[in-house]
């Protein structure tokens, strides 16, 4: 099960996220045409998207697709290459908890505040709460991609230590 979280979390959330969204706008444009206007489903695929966002986030970071520019990894032997993706990645993670102290903060207040959404009447900290919960995830991401390079010099090392032998 925990591998299966692993390797599937951002993937199950963000379709379901997207199938409530698509199925919201569906509604809309359906119960548009039939002159009836429903208030709340533009503001949930909205919220949906949103959180979809920052999902995102998260699954690009797990896959190492998160942008970069290859120019420099190009002329870097490949244990150069591991070291200077570690250093991005350590900057994207430093980043990732800034992000998540400063978005928690902010829920935080929203809690405090207990404003509501104006359709849904959803309360505004759940719809927020995507930038914390996308940047724990992307931090946590980031963490195991740290690990695996760190593993991935090791054997460099290991393996340049053995052919100078």
């Amino acid at each position: 099960m925990i591998k299966w979280l692993d390797k599937y979390l951002e993937n199950t959330i963000a379709c379901i996220l997207l199938a409530v969204m698509v199925t919201a706008i569906f509604l809309q444009v359906v119960t548009r045409t039939l002159d009836i206007s429903l208030s709340w489903t533009e503001e949930l695929a909205r919220y949906c998207f949103i959180w979809l966002v920052y999902i995102g986030v998260s699954f690009a970071a797990s896959r190492k697709s998160h942008i970069k520019i290859d120019a420099v990894a190009m002329l870097l032997d490949p244990k150069e290459k591991k070291y200077l993706s570690l250093l991005s990645d350590l900057v994207f993670f430093a980043f990732s908890c800034f992000i998540l102290f400063h978005s928690t903060q902010m829920v935080m207040n929203l809690l405090y505040l207990g404003q509501t959404s104006p359709a849904l009447g959803l309360p505004m900290w759940i719809v927020y709460l995507a930038g914390p919960v996308g940047f724990a995830l992307t931090a946590f991401r980031l963490l195991q991609q740290m690990i695996i390079t760190f593993d991935e010099l090791e054997a460099i090392k290991f393996d340049e230590l053995k052919a100078s032998k």
